[in-house]
């Protein structure tokens, strides 16, 4: 899963993102309200953390410019703004959840994953594809049962699978939300991180889309 994290505070952003891509997350950071517009508008997000009061655009109108936009992308606020006119503000422009500062990582995460998943389609937090399993509220898979050791690009990669299983998924498409903006990717690193996926859940769950990408093929 691809975030976006709009914080302009020095010490508090790349706190966020370290926690963040400790559990698996792809993090871009912007620290300022253009910067934030644009990437929102452009790259390719599973949701996006939006502080509010934030340098060169406020954000409530990056959101506004986000949703005018047609941007669809879950949106959680984290701001230290907790009067109810600025919940009622944030939600207007189109946010999803609002947290606020000071906050607890590990509630952040679980809120992030609870966006994607309903964002998917998905209202249980147990996604189930034969013997393989994904736990969205603590990030865990198992297969037949057992937790299932994966690095953090396959993690990625076999959620966005697993959050849409059964649909293609275009192989640039699955590209944009495995790696951050300034990665520097292999043309075959997809490919060799399917590849440890299939030889650790099966080699017939993952099918190659020839031309186009991969599918999630679920046992009827």
């Amino acid at each position: 899963m691809r975030i976006l994290l709009v914080e302009d505070d020095r010490d508090l952003g790349p706190a966020i993102a370290r926690a963040l891509r400790d559990e698996h997350f792809a993090v871009d950071v912007a620290a300022d309200g253009i910067d934030a517009a644009h990437l929102g508008a452009t790259e390719a997000y599973d949701t996006a953390v939006l502080d509010l009061g934030l340098p060169g655009m406020d954000g409530v109108a990056v959101l506004r410019a986000w949703r005018e936009a047609e941007r669809a992308l879950p949106v959680l606020i984290l701001t230290a703004r907790d009067a109810w006119s600025d919940k009622v503000a944030g939600f207007k422009a189109g946010a999803d959840d609002y947290l606020v500062k000071p906050f607890r990582v590990e509630e952040l995460v679980m809120r992030l994953r609870a966006l994607v998943r309903r964002a998917a389609g998905h209202a249980q937090p147990r996604i189930a594809c034969g013997p393989l399993a994904f736990e969205t509220q603590t990030g865990q898979f198992e297969l037949d049962g057992l937790p299932l050791r994966l690095t953090a690009f396959e993690w990625r990669v076999l959620s966005q699978l697993m959050l849409r299983r059964g649909a293609v998924i275009e192989r640039l498409d699955l590209l944009e939300r495995v790696y951050e903006g300034d990665a520097d990717v292999d043309s075959n690193s997809l490919e060799v991180i399917v590849g440890r996926l299939r030889k650790k859940i099966g080699a017939t769950l993952i099918e190659t889309v020839r031309g186009r990408g991969y599918r999630l093929a679920c046992p009827a």
